[in-house]
Formats: C-alpha cells, structure tokens, sequence
C-alpha cells in the first residue's frame, strides 16, 4: 500500500444549499451543494466577502495519496467531475447568514502539524516538516483546528492595532472550532465566528478565530464571545493558554498575545476576516506580490 489512494466524500453534518449563486466577501463554505459565480456580490451585515472563481462544484471529495505520517503524504480535494480544486482558492468564503467554510487540517486530540500546503499546485493539506522531518506538536490539539478558505494574512501590513505586527503570509484565518464531534482532516464545515486572538508569534501576527460548528448542540446557545465563557467555562483560557505554550517544550519562547490578552469579540472577527479575504483577493488578483505562493 505504498502508494494507497483513497477517495472519500467530504462530510459535514449536512448538505449545504444556496438560494441564490451571489458571492460575498466574508468566509464560509461548506462541502456540498454551492453554486457561486464569478463577478456576483452579496452585502452581509454592510460588509462584501470576495470569492474569485467562476464557478463551484456542488460537492467537493478528498483523495488521499501517499500513506498518513510519511513526507509524500497528501490529502487533494475533488470536484464531481474528479478535477482537482484547491481548498484555499476554490472552496466559498461565506455561507450567508454570518456562516462560513471552515476546512479541518488538525483534527482535534491529535499531535500532527497538518496543513494546507501554499506551496505546491492545488495547495493539497499535507503534514508539516522541518529539516526533512514530520512535524508534531507536543500534545494533542483538544480542538478541531484548520483554516478559513480565501482569506490571507499579507506579510507586507502591520497592523497598528496589535503591536504593528505584520501577516504571517498564511491563509488566515486559523479557526479553532470548540464542538464537541472531532472532524477528519479535509471536512468542511459550516461555522459561525465567536471571537478573535490575536497571537503573535516571533513577531508575525497569527489570528485565532474561535468558532462553533452549526450541527454542534450547543450552537445556537453561543452567539458571542461572551457566550462561550458562559457555555464552554474556560475554553478561551485553554486555547490562549495552549497555543501560547505550545513551542515551550522545543526550547523556545512562549507565543504573546496582542488586544489585551484577550479574545476579541465577534464583531472583531467578523472585521479579522473581511479584511483577510480582501488581501487574499488582491493576491490572486496579482495585485500583490505571490512570491512562493500557488495560485493554482
């Protein structure tokens, strides 16, 4: 099985349906059933979400390639045609509604650093390395952890609001989903944004946007950031908590955190995500410099 392949229907608790095909520049996709289409805009919330691709698929599959836990190991995302797609450029930003897309790299209580590889053609999720070696956190990540498809944090803006740090040059918008269903690397789910941290880490800013799944129990008990001490008592402690410590047993500083130490509220996240969403669209605009980056 040294090259085993696997093809597998991404899920999530539910089918995703629009009633309409407009585009918005906000976050949120889900793994079936979405027919945006290029040039159409949608105001949510006085707020516009940019999605740059022509036309989506309605249902999206992952295909494995490669064995989990080696360096060739790579999780590709399908079309219904079986045309490769890319998770960051091709999968919807917003759902409508406040809702969005979030892609599961990191599975929660599990160690190894899987990510969206911004590098290679289709930017498949793939396990980190370092000097040729698998990466691993230390302990296991006690929730789902992944990214915010077409979003971007641009490395070239500081931002005065915390520290002047500049963009970490990742699709942004990491997303810890506090539900309680672990998901399977390469789902995508329906979340909505609870709040924001701001972490700094070596000097880059590294947002976290705290979110729920809407098929978790307790979703609709949590609509702020307020909402999750009161439903989830501590958990914005432990991710601070955790992702500030994380780098401590490799020798290195703890990470710091910018607003005050604290966890922005939903308004914030929602400003956190509209304005990575517009750098992403000026990137694959060409409007910014790629660098290294695929826009495949």
């Amino acid at each position: 099985m040294a090259a085993a392949a696997r093809v597998m229907m991404v899920s999530s608790a539910s089918n995703v349906t629009t009633t309409s095909s407009l585009l918005f520049k906000s976050p949120f996709l889900r793994p079936h059933t979405l027919t945006p289409s290029f040039n159409s805009r949608l105001l949510l919330s006085k707020k516009r979400f940019f999605n740059c691709r022509a036309l989506y698929k309605p249902s999206i599959q992952t295909k494995e390639e490669g064995l989990p836990e080696t360096l060739d190991y790579r999780v590709f995302f399908l079309d219904n045609s079986g045309k490769k797609v890319s998770p960051w450029h091709d999968i919807p930003l917003h759902l409508g509604d406040g809702v969005f897309s979030f892609i599961v790299e990191i599975p929660k209580e599990s160690s190894a650093k899987m990510e969206v590889a911004t590098d290679e053609p289709f930017t498949p999720i793939k396990q980190d390395t370092k000097k040729g070696k698998l990466r691993y956190y230390p302990y296991n990540i006690n929730w789902n952890y992944g990214l915010l498809p077409q979003t971007w944090e641009d490395p070239s803006l500081a931002n005065p609001e915390v520290d002047g740090a500049l963009g970490d040059n990742d699709p942004v918008v990491d997303v810890v989903e506090i539900g309680a269903t672990r998901g399977k690397i390469g789902q995508i789910l329906k979340v909505k944004p609870l709040g924001a941290l701001a972490m700094i880490d070596e000097g880059e800013l590294d947002w976290k946007i705290v979110a729920i799944s809407l098929d978790d129990p307790k979703a609709s008990l949590v609509n702020d950031v307020d909402d999750v001490e009161k439903h989830f008592p501590g958990t914005l402690t432990a991710i601070r908590d955790w992702f500030r410590d994380y780098k401590i047993p490799d020798g290195k500083p703890a990470n710091k955190f910018g607003l005050g130490n604290k966890a922005a509220n939903k308004d914030y996240a929602l400003k956190v995500i509209t304005e990575t969403n517009e750098s992403w669209a000026k990137l694959v605009k060409r409007s910014v410099p790629s660098g290294e980056l695929s826009l495949l």
